[in-house]
């Protein structure tokens, strides 16, 4: 099925949306979008925690000219199942991945992803080097202070802290918004560079209704405790130095995210070019998409 999608900027016209499909992963049934143009050289796009799959559509609806563009929800986003008992770790997003590249048989592909979906792929990447050629990734690469600190506990700590947040969210009544608009101007308080439009996009495919006509948020709200799994800062560097293809790694000057090349993040990819924005947070596709349109194309192209 598919449905029209809504211009952000004045310079975008209004263009038929994409077709929707599921695979299975884990006994999960999963969704993703297909904006077309098969034939062409596959392009994966990855949301980030909390989002769905299209929130790509401005960037899909420009880049399907020239590649197969392919978007999936991830497990317990969007239209994707839940996973069951509500646990949800990095390498089970990995693995969702691989399958959906191997069902579509999409390898070796590009690759675009913004915050976890950047996380993923870049571990997607350092897993299965030969499969990847390009690799776009949005401020993937640092774990938030919250987390980092969390992780730094000893394992009993951390295993306490996140089975009382799963209790915590098990306990938890999903917002109710009265109506789109409510709910979208939530979205904006999160990211203020969102225009009306862009924010009522991203939320009419972000939420569902609720029986009694209100509108709830799709994503399973068991996403957010952190799970007590640990890869230390040397296994990632290390995982990252297996990823051989070239790799854009793009970050916005108001994000908390940072220069991946200060702390020396960006060192532990042998082929990164990094790419910084002014005047964009950590939601870079959104906050300046003619320019990072006009950056991740020239870096996509062979």
């Amino acid at each position: 099925m598919s449905d029209s999608c809504e211009p952000s900027t004045s310079s975008l016209s209004p263009m038929l949306g994409p077709s929707s499909s599921f695979y299975i992963s884990q006994r999960l049934r999963l969704h993703f979008v297909d904006w077309g143009s098969e034939g062409k050289p596959p392009l994966l796009l990855i949301h980030g925690g909390r989002d769905h799959a299209r929130n790509w559509d401005w960037v899909a609806r420009e880049l399907r000219k020239d590649y197969h563009v392919i978007a999936p929800d991830l497990r317990g986003h969007g239209d994707s199942d839940w996973s069951v008992g509500g646990q949800y770790t990095l390498p089970e997003y990995v693995l969702d991945i691989a399958q959906l590249i191997d069902v579509l048989d999409l390898a070796p592909l590009r690759i675009m992803a913004h915050s976890m979906g950047a996380a993923v792929s870049l571990f997607y990447a350092g897993v299965y080097p030969e499969k990847v050629s390009k690799i776009v990734a949005i401020e993937g690469m640092k774990i938030p202070t919250p987390v980092q600190k969390l992780m730094d506990r000893d394992i009993w700590e951390s295993t306490a802290y996140w089975i009382e947040g799963v209790k915590e969210v098990s306990r938890r009544t999903p917002r109710h918004y009265a109506t789109i608009d409510e709910a979208a101007q939530r979205m904006q308080q999160e990211n203020p560079h969102l225009s009306v439009e862009q924010a009522r996009h991203l939320t009419q495919h972000g939420v569902a209704r609720n029986e009694d006509g209100t509108f709830s948020w799709k994503f399973d709200n068991s996403a957010r405790p952190v799970f007590p799994q640990r890869m230390d800062k040397d296994s990632r560097a290390r995982l990252w130095q297996r990823i051989t293809c070239p790799t854009l790694l793009v970050h916005g000057s108001e994000s908390w995210h940072g220069d991946p090349r200060e702390d020396g993040r960006a060192e532990n990819i042998p082929h990164a070019e990094v790419a910084g924005f002014s005047d964009a947070g950590h939601w870079v596709h959104h906050d300046q998409l003619d320019r990072f349109l006009e950056r991740t194309k020239a870096f996509l192209a062979d």
